[in-house]
């Protein structure tokens, strides 16, 4: 493979998109209640060992504010209906005031659904200042305390836009035809709010940790091309001024904190979806239905290689 080729699967080329992945393709260690070593997975059943999340239902990226003619064809082609945008209008705005051109993009056959983590009440220097020192801290603990934070404020009574149990109600959604329509989550790196989300579907679909981290990781090489771009809007935020090294530990994606976000779940409530139902995003029945609608036989093609693509 190529320096700047991407892996594909589960990378995909789309002009103007970076970061632009599908998250299905793993396989599934088995589902029930045990252990962290197998997602919250018991003993594996054959049938299990010959299942893996479904491809093309499920994709994530970072902000498509420069996607092009030609890449918003390929979207099109993908059939996705759904773009949850986890983005603050805040953050929207400053990114365009700022230069980045990170304007709200629709095309026709998808519908954008604003989907804000934080609200915009969360953006003073101070929350920001705490926000930016936990990212950019040389440990994964700053991860795992921002992580605790984005699923706080995305499951928090206070957010009335629920974009965390949104997207998972949309996965969950029950028809005898056909699964859930296809949709594309972002953030503005398409990393940690984004990354956060994608975590808690696979973990709930029983991917084990270890693969579930190596998807998060991916967003290092997904993010090459923007990296300046985004070191330099952090670095305009006191917070991080004249420290370009916590602004690239901020843009990094360790396997580190996506284990430590899921095993700080695990310690707080037990397992993943003892935390998904405690917090109210999906219920028992809804997380049984995600699974009928998102794993299936390996044999229907769309297996991601991740072993030979892990570091």
């Amino acid at each position: 493979m190529a320096e700047n080729e991407l892996p594909s699967p589960p990378f995909q080329a789309v002009p103007g998109l970076p970061n632009f992945r599908d998250i299905g393709g793993y396989p599934v260690s088995g589902l029930g209640s045990g252990s962290a070593s197998t997602s919250d997975s018991g003993p594996l059943g054959d049938g299990e060992r010959s299942k893996v999340v479904r491809t093309g239902l499920i994709y994530r990226s970072s902000e498509p504010s420069k996607v092009t003619a030609d890449g918003v064809s390929i979207l099109q082609s993908l059939g996705i209906e759904k773009v949850y945008d986890l983005r603050s209008a805040i953050e929207i705005d400053r990114g365009v005031r700022d230069g980045h051109g990170w304007q709200v993009k629709e095309w026709e056959g998808a519908r954008r659904i604003f989907l804000p983590v934080f609200l915009d009440q969360d953006y003073s220097p101070e929350a920001l200042a705490l926000r930016y020192r936990n990212y950019s801290a040389e440990s994964a603990e700053g991860f795992v305390a921002a992580y605790s934070d984005i699923l706080a404020a995305a499951a928090s009574p206070n957010n009335s836009y629920q974009p965390f149990k949104t997207i998972l109600e949309h996965l969950a959604s029950s028809s005898s035809e056909s699964p859930p329509a296809p949709c594309l989550i972002h953030c503005t790196a398409g990393k940690d709010r984004t990354g956060v989300i994608c975590g808690l579907i696979l973990s709930l679909c029983g991917v084990a940790d270890e693969v579930v981290a190596h998807e998060y990781s991916l967003t290092d090489l997904g993010l090459k091309s923007r990296h300046a771009e985004l070191i330099q809007h952090l670095m305009s935020n006191p917070a991080l001024l004249d420290h370009p090294a916590g602004a690239l530990r901020m843009i990094s994606s360790q396997k580190e904190a996506m284990l430590g976000i899921l095993a700080k779940i695990r310690e707080t409530y037990g397992s993943v979806e003892k935390c998904v139902v405690e917090l109210g995003l999906l219920s028992p029945a809804g997380i049984r239905q995600l699974r009928s609608n998102l794993i299936h036989d390996k044999n229907k093609g769309g297996v991601v290689p991740w072993q030979s693509q892990a570091n």
